[in-house]
């Protein structure tokens, strides 16, 4: 197989990473017919131009590597994530001992649960922690660790902390990626280090997410496929996200993004398991 110039290789770089946000060394070299050190060579010149990140065998788009504000993630697909965080709220009851993580889905389904009764809320969110304490009353605990200016939260090693300090019920967490191999994932090591750490104290684990996280790549998990209770997402999920998650014995609750209703109106989103079936989900 003939090799490809350099400059075609970068525009086919640069295409890929448009299209699915990561690519691997590996691939490359065996789709352009060179060698890894040309290819990792490739990859630091469009780095050295902002072009992407290079990662551990390969490289992410540069919108993949960064995150974004809190407040521009927060208004990303938010009529989603409010019908999800409306259909999660529904796993929560007065008295429950929750954890939520620093996520902007999360902060939605924060604002569903501001009027549960003593409710024990952990999180490492500030915002989340700041909204419960001036606008409900629930008791909320922040286990410390380091700011993350860019997500307003707390990471760290926070394990012994949360280890047997009490029970806690349940947890939602949401998410950069997921797999049937690695579970839930996040793109930073210091915040999926914090939720790797929140999940392991809790019984349940939940994940929340829109559905343009289904092709999203995470680089570091923070809870294996074995640990999730559940999955909320929305309708834009494919069939074939749902075969494979159904395989793994995870349910996912879908919530049609459509239905949510105006604010005020007290009419909860249309929610459907992914068999299809027209009933809502109970929790215990």
């Amino acid at each position: 197989m003939p090799s490809v110039d350099e400059f075609a290789r970068e525009q086919a770089v640069l295409s890929s990473l448009r299209i699915s946000g990561h690519v691997t060394v590996t691939a490359l070299a065996t789709e352009f017919g060179v060698s890894t050190v040309t290819v990792r060579k490739d990859l630091e010149a469009l780095e050295r131009r902002g072009l992407l990140r290079r990662v551990r065998g390969g490289a992410v788009s540069v919108d993949a590597s960064d995150e974004g504000t809190f407040e521009m993630r927060l208004r990303h697909s938010r009529a989603a994530k409010e019908a999800i965080a409306r259909a999660a709220a529904e796993a929560v009851r007065d008295g429950d001992v929750i954890a939520i993580d620093s996520s902007t889905t999360t902060f939605y389904l924060a604002q569903e649960l501001l009027d549960r009764r003593n409710l024990v809320v952990i999180t490492n969110g500030l915002r989340l922690a700041m909204l419960f304490m001036q606008q409900s009353s629930a008791r909320v605990l922040v286990p410390g660790g380091v700011v993350r200016r860019s997500a307003g939260s707390l990471v760290g090693p926070i394990g012994d902390v949360l280890a047997g300090r009490g029970k806690i019920s349940k947890g939602f967490f949401g998410l950069v990626g997921l797999s049937a191999i690695h579970g839930l994932m996040d793109i930073s090591v210091e915040e999926a280090q914090t939720k790797r750490f929140m999940a392991a104290a809790c019984d349940r684990v939940y994940g929340l997410f829109d559905s343009s996280k289904v092709d999203g790549f995470g680089l570091h998990s923070f809870t294996e496929p074995g640990r999730i209770a559940g999955l909320f997402t929305d309708d834009g999920i494919t069939a074939e996200f749902r075969s494979e998650w159904e395989g793994l014995g995870v349910p996912v609750t879908v919530a049609a993004a459509a239905a949510v209703p105006a604010p005020g109106s007290g009419r909860r989103p249309a929610l459907r398991r992914i068999d299809g079936a027209a009933r809502r989900t109970r929790f215990s």
